[in-house]
């Protein structure tokens, strides 16, 4: 059975919106203005190679479709990512054409419930703000892993919306990488 993992760049003021500035957006780019040295590497490596799949929102898959097809690397990063089953949730896309790639639409909630029992491992979930704050509202999120920035934006779209329930998480872990943080949330099941 695998745990859905949401994976984020965040800022100190809670904006997880374009960190890598693929969205030509005001302020994206703001996350590969800091090192988050090979500490942070090593951690996205880790996560990426031991998730059973990725779990994604349209924006994100086309955004991912489009940059890793062409990628090489030494250590298989991009291997991995461009052959690990993927998940595309979307109500305007028919098919996918990434390698492993399979669309989900109609009753989200119960596309991840079933996911979670098929899935051997991490259901991984990057960017992908709607369908994580979907993920939210239904309690399907079982692990939090933020990467936190030392950058305050003013704006932007955040993680945690004003519409978003009250929740608690225990903290796991914490730890630093360069400059940033990485820590490392659970949230019970309900």
């Amino acid at each position: 059975m695998g745990d859905v993992v949401v994976t984020e760049f965040v800022t100190l003021d809670g904006v997880f919106e374009d960190p890598g500035g693929s969205e030509s957006s005001q302020r994206g780019g703001w996350a590969f203005r800091f090192d988050r040295g090979p500490e942070g590497d090593k951690f996205k490596v880790q996560e990426t190679m031991n998730a059973g799949a990725m779990l994604l929102g349209r924006k994100t898959y086309e955004g991912f479709a489009e940059a890793w097809p062409g990628r090489t690397d030494e250590i298989g990063f991009a291997d991995r990512m461009n052959n690990m089953p993927k998940y595309v949730v979307s109500t305007t896309l028919t098919q996918a054409d990434w390698n492993n790639s399979t669309v989900i639409a109609g009753d989200v909630p119960e596309a991840v419930r079933r996911l979670r029992s098929e899935v051997d491992g991490d259901l991984l979930v990057a960017g992908s703000a709607t369908l994580v704050g979907t993920l939210l509202k239904y309690e399907l999120v079982d692990e939090l892993r933020l990467m936190v920035f030392p950058a305050v934006l003013g704006g932007g779209r955040r993680l945690f919306s004003d519409d978003h329930a009250t929740a608690s998480f225990e903290l796991v872990d914490c730890r630093p990488a360069a400059q940033c943080a990485i820590l490392v949330y659970r949230r019970p099941r309900a």
